[in-house]
Parts: C-alpha cells; sequence; structure tokens
C-alpha cells in the first residue's frame, strides 16, 4: 500500500511538473547552484526615476517642440535611457498585448519549447543561459524573441496573439521612428538612413517572463548587457528589477506605469560618434512575484553598414556574429570595444 502511495506522489509529481509552465531551472542547472560562491552579488541600489518626456509637448508649437527634442537628445546622452508619456499607444492595445502575453507563457513549458500552437519561427523560444558555466551568468527568465517578418501581415484574424502583437509592433514601430528622427536632427543629420534601413520586418518583439526565484535572493532575470539594436522601446509591468548603471553605480528603475521607457542601443552609439549612450542594464528577478515585460528592438537589416568616426566600418550581421562568438567563447558580450578604430 505504502509503495502504491509513493508511486502515485511519483507520477503526481511527474505530471506537475509537465503540466507546469516555469522553465526546469533547478533541474537543469543543479551543478551551477551547487557552487555559490560564483553567485552574482546584488548589493542593495537606490532607485531613481529616469528623465520623464510628455511627447505631447511636440505639438504645442515650434517652441514647445525644440524644447522637447532638446530634451531626448540630453537624456540619450547623460542617461542614455528615458521614459516618454503621451507615446501614441494607447491603454487597450498595451493592456490586451499584456493579456495575451501572460496566456502564451501560462502554457506548460513542454509547448512552448516544442513551439506548439505557435506561429512564430523555431527558436523563438528562449529560456536561462545555454552557456552558463556560473550562477552569474544564467538568466532566471523565458522568452520569445519573435522576428516581426512572422506576425506582419499573417491575415490570421482568429489568433488573438499574432493580431495584438502586429497591432502594438506598428504603433511601436512609428513611435520609433519619430524618436530616431528626432535624435538624428539634434546630430545634424537626416533621418533618410534609418527609413530605409530599419524596415518593420527587420525589428522583433521579445516577450518576456520573469518568474518568481524564491532559491535564490540575488539572482539575475538577465545578466548585465547592452542592447545592439538602435533604440529599445521597453513595456514593463509593475514588479520592478530593471537596473541600469548611472555614473559608474547601478541604480533601480522606477515603474511608471503611463510610461514606455526607451534606451539606447550600441549601433545608435556608434552612429552617434558616441554622443548617444548605450548604458549596461540587467533585470534583477524578484523572489515572491514573476514578472513581464515587451521590448521592441528597432533594428537594421543585417546588411546595413554602420560608419562612425570611433569604430570601424561594421555590418549589422558582422557585430551579431562577433557578440555571437564572445559569449560562447567568455560568457558575456564584449561589444562595441571590440570596433574600436586603433587611435581611440
Amino acid at each position: 500500500m505504502v509503495a502504491s502511495e509513493n508511486d502515485s506522489n511519483h507520477m503526481n509529481q511527474a505530471v506537475r511538473m509537465e503540466d507546469s509552465p516555469d522553465p526546469p531551472f533547478e533541474a537543469t542547472y543543479k551543478r551551477l547552484f551547487d557552487d555559490v560562491t560564483a553567485a552574482p552579488e546584488v548589493s542593495a541600489v537606490a532607485e531613481c526615476e529616469l528623465p520623464m518626456i510628455d511627447l505631447n509637448e511636440l505639438n504645442l508649437g515650434e517652441f514647445s517642440r525644440r524644447a522637447c527634442m532638446k530634451k531626448i537628445a540630453l537624456a540619450s546622452k547623460e542617461w542614455g535611457f528615458f521614459q516618454v508619456i503621451n507615446h501614441g499607444i494607447c491603454r487597450e492595445v498595451l493592456e490586451k498585448m499584456r493579456e495575451e502575453q501572460v496566456k502564451l507563457f501560462a502554457k506548460p513549458f513542454s509547448d512552448k519549447a516544442a513551439n506548439k500552437d505557435s506561429n512564430f519561427s523555431a527558436g523563438s523560444y528562449r529560456w536561462g543561459t545555454p552557456l552558463a558555466t556560473c550562477l552569474r551568468q544564467l538568466s532566471w527568465s523565458e522568452a520569445f524573441h519573435v522576428s516581426l517578418s512572422d506576425v506582419l501581415g499573417s491575415r490570421d484574424v482568429h489568433n488573438n496573439l499574432s493580431s495584438i502583437m502586429e497591432q502594438y509592433a506598428t504603433m511601436v514601430s512609428e513611435l520609433s521612428q519619430k524618436l530616431v528622427d528626432i535624435l538624428a536632427s539634434e546630430l545634424g543629420q537626416k533621418s533618410e538612413f534609418f527609413k530605409e534601413k530599419c524596415v518593420a520586418s527587420t525589428c522583433y518583439l521579445r516577450l518576456n517572463r520573469y518568474p518568481a526565484c524564491p532559491i535564490f535572493p540575488e539572482m539575475f532575470g538577465i545578466m548585465p548587457h547592452t542592447d545592439s539594436d538602435f533604440i529599445t522601446v521597453l513595456h514593463q509591468d509593475q514588479i520592478g528589477g530593471l537596473q541600469l548603471v548611472k555614473d559608474g553605480s547601478w541604480f533601480a528603475v522606477k515603474p511608471n506605469p503611463q510610461a514606455l521607457v526607451i534606451n539606447i542601443g550600441d549601433l545608435f552609439q556608434a552612429w552617434s560618434n558616441n554622443v548617444y549612450k548605450s548604458v549596461e542594464h540587467r533585470v534583477v528577478a524578484n523572489p515572491l512575484h514573476e514578472r513581464f515585460s515587451t521590448a521592441y528592438f528597432f533594428c537594421p537589416s543585417y546588411d546595413t553598414v554602420i560608419e562612425s568616426g570611433v569604430y570601424r566600418s561594421f555590418s549589422f550581421g558582422e557585430y551579431r556574429k562577433q557578440v555571437q562568438e564572445d559569449v560562447k567563447i567568455f560568457g558575456h558580450k564584449i561589444g562595441l570595444t571590440r570596433f574600436l578604430l586603433q587611435t581611440h
């Protein structure tokens, strides 16, 4: 009788694991958790409020428009991050996007890993850090990293997720183009480059979920990194966890329910000759609550060449390949310093 009950318990546990939406972090990375000496050291950090930009000021006459543009450029120079309100993406779209995202991640892990019931390209679903050799390199998160070519023009009216992703991406693409136009203008540059090179099908939407991590108090949801695009537009929930470097110290970003977070990527730092800053940032997992965010990466085609007076010329495809190789070898991204000209 006891053996039968034990067998039943093991079967029930196996069923629960199979149906669980959470990736098997503990089982997969058990040897990393055995060596806590290589764990992340996330000391208490002060909270900051990012520079706030009201984009409605762009519509209030020439004086207000110029002042708003300068605030955007200044935040990009001094912070590499800012937040925007009155951004043109209605609350209904943001709420629907989040609702469908939560449904997607609530599916069993096995279904997500098998790309079941998804129209996304193979390899879109990602979790953890496959090449991690210590806890500092482990990201306690899962994501769907989706090329917009997978959702644009899908015409699948019965797929609520694809439909809202396309609607959301179209709106965020327009916002991104507006912001890069302003940032280019503030450098005295024309923005045709972005209109030609950064079309919707070359951009990406990343749906993130950071499960609660009660077993370790200082786990990275995503390890420290910079983004490899021109700009990133982030919609996050109210759990918090996003942190960035400012003046050599880490700060926690205070969530704002009305705002979208914008940050400069490596390509814009290179294109602007280091005027705009691509800043290191990370996410720290919450011990009690899961966290959701949606990131839109404004990217060019892989053959787009970035010309710079600080870095040697490189294509976006070459840059991506170098980043991937460095991650395989060193466990982390090296980034733009790989492409510095000798004189710098």
